[in-house]
This record gives C-alpha cells, structure tokens and sequence, in this order.
C-alpha cells in the first residue's frame, strides 16, 4: 500500500510540474526527472516525459507544448540547437505487432544536432535523424534519416536536401523567464 501511494505520488509530481507557468520553476523541475539536460534549453507546457532518466537534451534546445518524450524502452538522446514542434511523439517503447502476446519491444532513438522536427510527427523506436534533418509536419519517422535531408509523408521518405550552414543558435525566451 505505501508503495502504490509513493508511486501515485510520483506520477503526481510529474504529470503537474509540466503546467507550472513559470518557465524557471519548470527547469528547475525538469532537471529531476531528466538524465541530463543542456543549458539554454526551453520547455513549453504541457510536455509529457516518461522515464526521464534514460532522455538526454542538449543546448539551446527548444520543445514545444504538448510534446512527449518516451525513455522505456530505450534511450532518447536530443541534440543541441534541436527544434521539436507542438504534439510530436517521440517513442522509444511499443508493441510488437507480429507477437502473438502483445510483447513490448524497444529501442533507443537520437535525435542529432540541428534537427527540426515539425508539429505532429510520431518518431517510432530504434530510429536515427541525422544532423540537420528536417522532418515535415504529421510524419511517421521508421527508419533512420539521413544528415541535411527532409523527409515527409507517412511513412517519412525523402522529399528534398537541406541547404544551410547551420550556423544559428536557438535563443527561445518563454514569456515568465
């Protein structure tokens, strides 16, 4: 009993320090429950973490409302100088859909530097998006992507090369910093 009470908790804790509208109070929350995050990094409400001791967040990284991030199944490991847009699921967990018992199945998911991910995208589990990938708004991310490409569609396939020199430094300021 004093177990599922502490859990509940737990949960708790969670699931309320991601509608904290002070973005200070919300890092300062964040860096409890997350393995590691990078300086300059921002958090918009509303964003879901599960295990977040096995997610990584690099610097200057911005995400934003309503996006969740799944560390049970492996790592999540996201980049410096990443921009992931509003209801993007990124997965490290899911079922196995040819296993006669419903079994999970995992795996770890990096999100390199540079990445912009736009809204609504799902990023299934054993996944790579390379350096300075951009991937289009309500994709399916299977398989790996490629460094300076853009993928879209679902599933996500190539639709065009990125041109740029990444040179730039996200700078998010959220209202109540």
């Amino acid at each position: 009993m004093f177990f599922v009470i502490i859990h509940f908790q737990d949960y708790l804790f969670r699931e309320w320090i991601m509608f904290i509208p002070f973005h200070v109070i919300r890092i300062f929350c964040i860096r409890r429950t997350v393995k590691s995050l990078g300086s300059n990094s921002s958090f918009l409400l509303g964003v879901e973490f599960r295990n977040g001791k096995n997610i990584t967040v690099g610097a200057n990284t911005v995400i934003n409302k309503n996006v969740l991030l799944d560390g049970r199944g492996g790592r999540l490991s996201i980049g410096n100088n990443v921009d992931i847009a509003q209801e993007t699921n990124i997965w490290t967990l899911e079922h196995d859909v040819h296993n006669d018992y419903h079994k999970d199945t995992g795996g770890d998911v990096t999100i390199e530097d540079y990445v912009w991910i736009a809204s609504r995208v799902t990023v299934l589990p054993g996944v790579t998006i390379g350096r300075g990938a951009v991937v289009a708004s309500n994709a399916v991310v299977v398989k790996d992507v490629e460094p300076m490409t853009i993928v879209g569609g679902i599933p996500a396939r190539k639709i065009g090369v990125r041109k740029s020199n990444l040179s730039y430094k996200l700078k998010y300021k959220p209202w109540f910093r």
